[in-house]
This record gives structure tokens, C-alpha cells and sequence, in this order.
């Protein structure tokens, strides 16, 4: 392993709109490879699929950015988010991880997902509403974005009115392009969102209500589970999280239909397939690139390449997830795929808590745009859309248009999973 670390050229637009080729050259040509991520800094890269599972499990592998070696990592964080926003689940390994994750579980569970499944209809029908009579719309901005906002704040009890301020905080703390961040303009949208999250906290200790955060409040103040710092980062966490990924897997499958007009044709004519078609959106595309940050807590080997300690690992899910030895056909967008046990939610105890909400957004979503939406289509050449040059990948734009409709839905909700 001498060779020069492959830089991912994430100031390239052609990289962007389709990192799949050199992807694909990066795992062709070994299962470990040093390369240079945004921001200049280095990592070695998990190609491969068995290996980026075991990886996920092992204990030897920390989450928390603290175990790295390299100091440019912290250096690279705003002031605000190292002192106070690092507390978060996602961030910690056992045991904080393991009591701060149980304090949320409850939450995310199938059957609790399960039961929002009539109010995510409405609120997708309800945007829906606004644009079937324009015969074109910008589906990230009118549709894939206000959905999972609208969600995830009813569920933690955040006014949805806030939403435009925290989706302008998230876009300067974490949708990065290639090179750092302005430092002044990163720290002051994470003060702000603190400042933000720390005044609807009191409010909601003044005033608790039947939402995640007033659960989380008792936590902290009567059984003193959290202490604040914990309390602020866990709602943080809880709020971006909660949507940013999903706008990327509604709109990315979207366009990935739009791109393939037999795979569009087959669900229109089957929404039954959706389940299968989103894990597939997940596995062929999904909203992580290339994948999920790890730190050697020790020095220890990965396909038989010596990692040393403190040094950054990322586990390719990007490219695992086009592994041919575990997928066949891999390139090919195939919504029938069955066996697909994709990385894009990541594995082991890490695993995201998320995932059944996003799966049934993105089911919803997904199967209630096909059928309001007739002839959809992309306004402009699939060339032209613009991704994100960030880890959350996704079309930034998605003008699409269609044949209008002055008609209410009279035809039922999206097949169910």
C-alpha cells in the first residue's frame, strides 16, 4: 500500500454528479486505499463490502472524533460545536451511546413509525395540494424538503413556523461543499441553533406536551439521565437528522426513476414494489457519499492493511453498496432487488435510529408523487441538475413538470410496506 493517497476531487461538478466511475476504480483496485477527503484531510477508504460490515461492528473503531490522531479534524469544527455540540449519540460510543440511544428507541420503533403513517399521508398530500395545478414545481424545495421538517418537528414538538431559520443554521454548519468552512460564519449558526434549541427547551419546561422533547426534558430534570450539554445535542441531533437525509433519499429517487424510465414505468404500474424500490434508491444512490467516519482506537488491521492508531477509516457504503461480489449486476437500477442488505443506514450499534421513519417517508413520498402526479418528468436535461458536494448527497434543485390537475386526491394513500 505505497501508493499516493487518491484525492476525491469534490470541487470537480463532474465528480459530483457522479462519483460512481472513479468509485468504482477505487475498489477495483484494492480493498483499502488511502485517499484525501473534503477539506484536505486523509482517511483510508473501506471499499468493499464484507469489510465495510465487520468494520461497522468493531469495537476497535470509535465514533467519537476525539480518538483521531489528526488534529485538523477538531481544528476543522466551529468553536460552539466542539465545546457543547459533540455530546450527541452519534457522536458516542458505549456506554454514553448505549443510555443516550435507550432514552429515544421508544420513539423509532416499527410500530410506533407505523402508527404515523396516516398524518405523513396528509402532510404529503397537503403539499401535493399546493402544486398539482401549476403542472411544474421544484420537487427538493415544494415537496422532498417541507415533508420530513414538517414531521420530524410535529414529532419532537418544534414549531414548524421555525423551520426556514434552522434549515438556513443546518445548511452553514453541515451541507459543506469541498473546501473548510468559513470558520465565523460556521460558529454563528451553531451558536444561534444552541441559543435556538436552549430557549424552546425552557419553553417546553414551562409548558410539556405529549412530544419527544418534553420526554426528553423529564429525563434530564427528574431522572437526570442527561445533563445539558447531552439534553441540547441530543434535540440537535434528533432535528437535522431527522429530515436532512430523508430530502435526499425522496428527491434522489426521484430523479434515479426519472433517469430510468422502465424502473418508473414498472412502479407505476406496481406500487407494491415500493418497499423494494426504496431500499434499492438506498443501496444504488443513497444520501450518505461516500460513507461513515470511524478512528482506529488502536493500531489493528482491515483486509489485510495495517491502519494505525488515531487514523481516520471510512467505510465506503457509497461503494460497498456496488460491491459485485455482493450485488449482482451492481450499476444496474433494479427495484425488484430482494436480497439487499445495503450500508446506507449503516450497521451494528450504530445502526440508524431513523430508518423506519425515512423508509415509510420514503414510501409515501415517493408513491403518492407517481400517482399525482402524471407524466413526470425532469424540466431540464439529467446533465443540468446540480448534487450537493458534500457526505449528504442529493440533487440540489429537482424541476420537474407534469400534466396539471385541478382534481382532488380521490384515489387512496400509497400502498403500504
Amino acid at each position: 500500500m505505497s501508493e499516493q493517497p487518491v484525492l476525491l476531487p469534490y470541487a470537480d461538478p463532474a465528480f459530483v454528479a457522479n462519483p460512481f466511475p472513479l468509485y468504482r476504480q477505487l475498489r477495483e483496485k484494492g480493498p483499502m486505499r488511502r485517499v484525501v477527503i473534503a477539506g484536505g484531510l486523509d482517511a483510508w477508504l473501506v471499499t468493499r463490502y464484507e469489510d465495510g460490515l465487520a468494520a461497522l461492528s468493531d469495537p476497535r473503531l470509535s465514533s467519537d472524533i476525539r480518538d483521531s490522531s489528526d488534529p485538523r479534524l477538531l481544528q476543522q469544527l466551529a468553536a460552539t460545536e466542539r465545546e457543547s455540540m459533540l455530546r450527541n449519540m452519534l457522536r458516542a460510543d458505549p456506554p454514553d451511546h448505549t443510555r443516550l440511544r435507550r432514552l429515544v428507541s421508544k420513539a423509532f420503533t416499527a410500530r410506533r413509525v407505523a402508527e404515523l403513517r396516516p398524518r405523513v399521508q396528509a402532510i404529503t398530500d397537503g403539499l401535493l395540494d399546493a402544486i398539482v395545478q401549476a403542472g411544474r414545481a421544484d420537487l427538493v424545495a415544494d415537496f422532498a424538503l417541507p415533508l420530513p421538517v414538517t414531521v420530524i418537528s410535529e414529532l419532537l414538538g418544534v414549531p414548524t413556523t421555525d423551520r426556514y431559520e434552522f434549515q438556513r443554521w443546518t445548511d452553514d454548519m453541515i451541507l459543506r461543499g469541498p473546501e473548510p468552512p468559513d470558520p465565523a460564519v460556521a460558529d454563528a449558526a451553531w451558536q444561534q441553533m444552541r441559543a435556538y434549541l436552549t430557549k424552546l427547551l425552557e419553553a417546553k419546561r414551562a409548558n410539556t406536551a405529549d412530544d419527544l422533547l418534553s420526554a426528553l426534558i423529564t429525563a434530564r430534570d427528574e431522572e437526570q439521565r442527561l445533563d445539558e450539554d447531552e439534553l441540547i445535542a441530543m434535540a440537535f441531533l434528533l432535528l437535522v437528522a431527522g429530515y436532512i437525509t430523508t430530502v435526499n433519499l425522496i428527491s434522489g429517487g426521484i430523479a434515479a426513476l426519472l433517469a430510468h424510465p422502465d424502473q418508473l414505468e414498472l412502479l407505476r404500474d406496481d406500487p407494491a414494489l415500493l418497499p423494494d424500490a426504496v431500499e434499492e434508491f438506498l443501496r444504488y444512490d443513497g444520501p450518505v457519499n461516500p460513507g461513515i467516519a470511524r478512528f482506529a482506537r488502536e493500531t489493528l488491521e482491515i483486509a489485510g492493511v495495517t491502519i494505525p492508531r488515531g487514523a481516520t477509516v471510512l467505510v465506503a457504503s457509497a461503494i460497498a453498496d456496488r460491491d459485485p461480489a455482493r450485488f449482482p449486476d451492481p450499476d444496474r437500477l433494479d427495484i425488484t432487488r430482494r436480497n439487499n442488505p445495503h450500508l446506507a443506514f449503516g450497521h451494528g450499534i450504530h445502526y440508524c435510529l431513523g430508518a423506519p421513519l425515512a423508509r415509510l417517508e420514503g414510501q409515501v413520498a415517493i408513491g403518492t408523487a407517481l400517482r399525482r402526479l402524471p407524466d413526470l418528468a425532469l424540466a431540464v436535461p439529467p446533465g443540468e441538475l446540480r448534487w450537493r458536494p458534500s457526505v449528504l448527497r442529493g440533487p440540489e434543485h429537482l424541476p420537474v413538470v407534469f400534466t396539471p390537475s385541478s382534481m382532488p386526491d380521490v384515489t387512496g394513500p400509497a400502498a403500504p410496506a
